[in-house]
């Protein structure tokens, strides 16, 4: 590599970036090229560090973990750092790495830095500072990603953004851009990116390649600009990049922030597959392009209804497979003669069968409300872009962007006859969180009773038996609690909670746009995950092995005082009760 090219390459790297020109080729003298094939290793975790690195060529991947499953970290490209903390002192590698491709690195042994230190001993303090500057950042950087996004470790190598704001750093890996970063700085909130609502990112996806081929049906967009833009909405929307979505789901901004993270993933993708780096916006441009015809305040809500179509229907499965259970019970328990109570007393005899009927009806019912609310959020306001008035979009755009919709997600979409209307209206979420909130609290009630049903086993009713998944105390011996009812009641707590939420975020609204959708779609998709979670965990963990006590059952009818009420058509209701009186004296 020729002197000016190596002294280019250092300087772009974030270790050498403080350097002046004559710092720069003295630090270039040390350089030695080390060539890697395939599958060899450039360092071992827990071996000593000899050396700093630079990746010239070739793909490196990083691995944690000694023995047969050592987890992944990050692949890394030319221009990659590794091994800067020698610099600090650190003795051993945390972590190892092996040439995924044929690797040439440039490598600064121990030698040639302790020979820095000693003749160039301000060079050489220039080097530790901004190695501790670069730890400091990728510290700061996982810090902020820790839950669970699965974007890829800073290589150590920069690139520089600017928004109307200034300029931000990024790590040349990820995808998103400098609004992305700023927004993760600035909400710290839930730990929650919106990388873990799989389907909102899905959602996106969507969004943004059905406004591309609409964009590009109306001449907008260049067709391989619109090309690219396309397929880089694909990808996201089968999950590629999901990691690259780090944004806290509970943001300011109305979801400005996760438009801006989907807008600078795609672009970012796009501008890879037209063969340009990550940040030359000037081919493909995360608002001019992706964003083009679209505003975060028809993007974020018609994402949100796509995404909460794609997880009522993973909850209506899990309904579905709830009530299938019940169902089965009630025709396993319809011989199991036992005694119907009305206030904790003793009512009328009846089936354990017909008691678990009711559970499966009351599923059932709950099933067609939840249908009705899906149906209520099939209308989007895409076209209406800022406030409704579809400034900046085409005449034609909202039909031909509805139109791609339905073909990529399967759902009948509609544009609402009134976008100003339906830009600020949040009355289908507050619908949809009522019916949650239904669901809730008859499954509630459905734990309620098998609680109470299984109490016991000596001192309680005992009238049906709970499968035993686990010790129930830290210091009776024996006892084993019905922690899977348990868990659906504190299930639906929370849903309860999630409903006050959406009711207070949906009258915050003011005007024409109401800004709190954030917190309605935290709370939308966590009552969705947790009652289908809790559907499934109710199922397999508790209902398909109750078993029915059935003797028990018998002798409590048989010597009940209820089965008198049978007697008043013959002998009127005076002489029963008298009866009833006597017998329990």
């Amino acid at each position: 590599m020729a002197p000016n090219t190596l002294s280019q390459m250092l300087h772009k790297t974030r270790l050498f970036e403080p350097l002046d020109d004559d710092a720069l080729s003295v630090v270039a003298g040390l350089v030695e090229v080390i060539e890697c094939q395939p599958q060899q290793y450039l360092f071992r975790e827990r071996q000593p560090r000899e050396s700093v690195m630079i990746v010239e060529s070739g793909e490196v991947v990083v691995t944690h973990g000694i023995g047969q499953r050592p987890v992944t970290l990050a692949t890394l490209g030319p221009g990659a750092l590794l091994g800067e903390r020698l610099l600090l002192g650190s003795p051993t590698h945390v972590a190892s790495a092996y040439a995924k491709t044929a690797v040439r690195v440039l490598s600064f042994s121990r030698a040639a830095l302790e020979q820095l230190a000693e003749k160039h001993p301000d060079i050489y303090q220039q080097l530790e500072a901004a190695a501790a500057a670069t730890l400091s950042e990728r510290l700061t950087y996982s810090a902020a990603q820790q839950a669970g996004s699965g974007s890829p470790v800073p290589s150590g190598r920069y690139r520089i953004e600017q928004d109307s704001l200034g300029e931000r750093r990024l790590p040349e890996e990820v995808y998103y851009g400098v609004q992305t970063q700023r927004a993760v700085e600035n909400f710290p909130i839930s730990d929650m990116p919106i990388s873990k609502y799989p389907f909102l990112i899905e959602a996106l996806g969507c969004v943004k390649q059905a406004s591309a081929l609409a964009n590009r049906d109306l001449g907008l967009l260049d067709p391989h600009v619109a090309a690219a833009i396309i397929a880089a909405a694909e990808e996201v929307r089968r999950g590629m990049w999901t990691g690259q979505f780090v944004v806290d789901v509970i943001q300011g901004g109305a979801g400005t922030s996760t438009n801006m993270n989907a807008n600078e993933v795609i672009a970012n993708r796009a501008l890879e597959l037209l063969g340009h780096r990550k940040g030359e916006y000037a081919y493909v441009h995360p608002l001019n392009h992706v964003n083009l015809s679209q505003s975060t305040n028809d993007v974020y809500p018609t994402s949100l209804k796509i995404a909460l179509h794609f997880s009522i229907s993973d909850l209506l499965q899990a309904m579905r497979e709830l009530r299938d259970g019940f169902a089965a019970k009630a025709d396993e328990f319809s011989d199991v003669i036992k005694m119907g109570r009305t206030q904790l007393q003793d009512a009328v005899p009846m089936t354990l069968g017909q008691e678990f009927s009711t559970y499966a009806v009351m599923l059932d019912e709950d099933m067609e409300r939840l249908r009705e609310a899906a149906q209520l959020i099939l209308e989007i306001n895409m076209g209406a872009t800022a406030i409704g008035t579809g400034i900046n979009a085409h005449p034609e755009f909202a039909a031909r962007v509805c139109q791609h919709l339905r073909k990529l997600t399967g759902i009948p979409l509609v544009i609402s006859p009134n976008l100003v209307e339906a830009t600020q209206d949040t009355g289908v979420f507050v619908q949809l969180s009522g019916v949650l909130k239904r669901i809730a609290v008859k499954l509630s009630k459905t734990a309620n009773d098998l609680r109470l049903l299984s109490s016991g086993p000596r001192a309680g009713l005992h009238e049906i038996n709970l499968p035993a998944v686990q010790p129930g105390s830290s210091i009776m011996p024996g006892k084993v609690n019905p922690v899977i009812p348990e868990v659906v009641n504190q299930v639906a707590f929370d849903v309860i909670g999630n409903d006050v939420t959406v009711t207070m975020a949906a009258q915050a609204g003011q005007l024409q746009l109401n800004v709190m959708e954030p917190i309605i779609a935290y709370a939308l998709f966590n009552s969705l995950t947790h009652l289908r979670n809790a559907c499934r965990v109710f199922l397999t963990r508790c209902v398909e092995g109750i078993t029915a006590n059935r003797e028990h059952l018998r002798q409590m009818v048989e010597n009940s005082i209820g089965i008198v009420t049978a007697l008043n058509p013959y002998i009127g209701y005076d002489q029963s009760a008298a009866i009833a009186k006597e017998a329990l004296a």
